[in-house]
């Protein structure tokens, strides 16, 4: 183990030497922790991250000067659409999806690092439940999605299929979420098929560049972002395990969003199709100032423009048709090919810029008092998974409608929009529009039929209440056999025992 001397003259060489302030404070167990970490913070790079923070975060905010003679919208060939397509291309696309998930050649990649800082919790967020009758988390309704398009993709093809279940944790989400994962028997997946992997960390620091002390023993830590993807498929040989299974295609997201389609056969189908080695879901904008990134060009290559990048004028720019011109949102849903995240790990990984995220950082003060902050103090810094588009040689986009694909866990009810509420009422509106596809009939609490509507009541929830599990349906197909014609009382949930009672005794 390093000593106190080399640890000191390294941070000296880095100018991070107040994190050793508290030294005589410590007794020798803290001491030890606080070296081993400290040694292993290289001194040039962290002299050089600490920098960077601190320049990056002093830049003027806003739009940058000469992006809008430099954006231009996705070339129309390079865009599909779920919403506009015919029925016979998206049965295509579809087959071509079960095909490749019957063949074992799709994964599923969950980016479950981040905290749940906004949303106010202390734990994963794929453990958070947003009230659904069921009571289900996040974790259980995509394991239950996995567990269902492995199934409808076997019966196509009549053979046994696995989408493997890779989760990207941090120091933060994977010891919680290995045990909530082992109580809950891996959700009746394979454990052999969920291969939880930890990203990288890094320091917090403060505006004038220095590495924040989140205790007098330790440095305040953040993971590396979303696009730490990358360096940690190399950190953990996460390919190589895909390629000893057969992997070919992966799907990526992100752990929020409670209306996601894990290994959506059609997103598959259409890039397979048309030789993607990268492709994107999006939806479209709801309105010009709407805070999500843009899937467009920049000189030429497909990349993603934040929202705050993009001036009110560009934003709200229309093209021939009278629509949005800049108008496929980012949704964190990707699709990569193995060779591709190959040749980005090996390659392309150290071309990622780092981004600014100012956040408050709970520290230690001069005395050695824990402060935690009202308001933003430090910088984190993070990278992006969309950040590789650029290296792509074939990207994609793929259209999808915002009320059946998206609907993002980020924030407390408190808020107004992407909280524990919105997200409920998503997923229970979703459900009841399914059934109202199939046949069903709601009651009221007097047995009387209520009108068929498929808008939302004043207060944001469904006409009625109807709770459809992913192992019954995965996007509201096969309902008719259980719900043509019949009448159903509100709440309403149709689990796999539900199922069997109402399904027909000659199916």
């Amino acid at each position: 183990m390093a000593s106190e001397q080399d640890v000191r003259a390294q941070l000296q060489r880095a100018g991070q030497e107040h994190l050793l302030r508290f030294w005589a404070d410590l007794a020798p167990e803290p001491r030890a922790a606080l070296l081993a970490e400290l040694a292993s913070l290289e001194p040039d790079a962290l002299r050089e991250h600490c920098q960077r923070a601190s320049a990056a975060c002093a830049l003027a905010p806003g739009p940058l000067p000469d992006l809008a003679a430099r954006l231009q919208p996705l070339p129309p060939e390079r865009v599909g659409s779920a919403i506009r397509c015919d029925q016979e291309a998206r049965l295509r696309w579809e087959e071509e999806g079960f095909r490749q998930i019957a063949l074992n050649k799709v994964a599923v990649l969950l980016l479950a690092g981040g905290q749940g800082t906004r949303l106010g919790v202390t734990y994963p967020k794929g453990m958070y439940q947003v009230g659904l009758p069921s009571q289900k988390t996040l974790y259980q309704l995509q394991a239950e999605r996995i567990r269902r398009v492995e199934q409808l993709a076997g019966q196509r093809l009549g053979t046994h299929c696995t989408v493997p279940w890779y989760i990207m944790t941090s120091e933060f989400t994977l010891g919680p979420t290995i045990k909530f994962f082992k109580e809950h028997d891996f959700f009746h997946l394979d454990p052999a098929n969920v291969v939880l992997f930890e990203q990288r960390m890094l320091p917090a620091v403060t505006f004038e560049g220095k590495a924040i002390l989140e205790r007098k023993d330790k440095v305040a830590m953040a993971p590396d972002g979303n696009g730490g993807l990358y360096c940690a498929l190399a950190d953990h040989q996460i390919l190589e395990d895909m390629k000893r299974r057969g992997v070919e295609f992966v799907h990526v997201y992100c752990v929020d969003n409670i209306l996601v389609r894990l290994a959506d056969p059609a997103f598959i189908g259409f890039c397979v199709l048309h030789g993607a080695d990268c492709g994107a879901k999006v939806v479209e904008k709801a309105y010009p100032e709407e805070p999500v990134g843009v899937v467009c060009q920049v000189d030429g290559v497909p990349q993603v423009v934040e929202y705050s990048e993009i001036s009110p004028e560009t934003a709200g720019l229309r093209g021939a048709d009278g629509g949005l011109l800049y108008n496929t949102g980012n949704i964190c849903n990707h699709f990569f090919t193995r060779d591709f995240l190959e040749i980005v790990t090996r390659e392309f990984e150290p071309l990622l810029k780092l981004h600014v995220a100012v956040k408050k950082v709970p520290y230690v003060d001069e005395e050695g008092n824990l402060v935690k902050p009202l308001r933003p103090n430090g910088i984190k810094m993070e990278k992006f998974v969309f950040d590789v588009f650029q290296f792509a040689k074939n990207f994609v986009a793929f259209e999808v409608s915002r009320e059946e694909e998206f609907s993002p866990l980020k924030n407390a009810d408190t808020a107004s929009r992407d909280n524990p509420s919105t997200c409920r009422r998503a997923l229970l509106a979703q459900h009841y529009r399914w059934a109202l596809q199939a046949g069903a009939h709601f009651l009221d609490v007097h047995g009387v039929q209520l009108p068929q509507q498929s808008g939302l009541l004043p207060n944001g929830d469904p006409p009625a209440i109807c709770e459809i599990s992913p192992l019954v349906s995965y996007s509201g197909e096969g309902l008719e056999m259980y719900l043509q014609g019949r009448e159903l009382q509100s709440p309403f949930i149709l689990d796999e025992d539900q199922a069997r009672l109402l399904q027909p005794q000659d199916c």
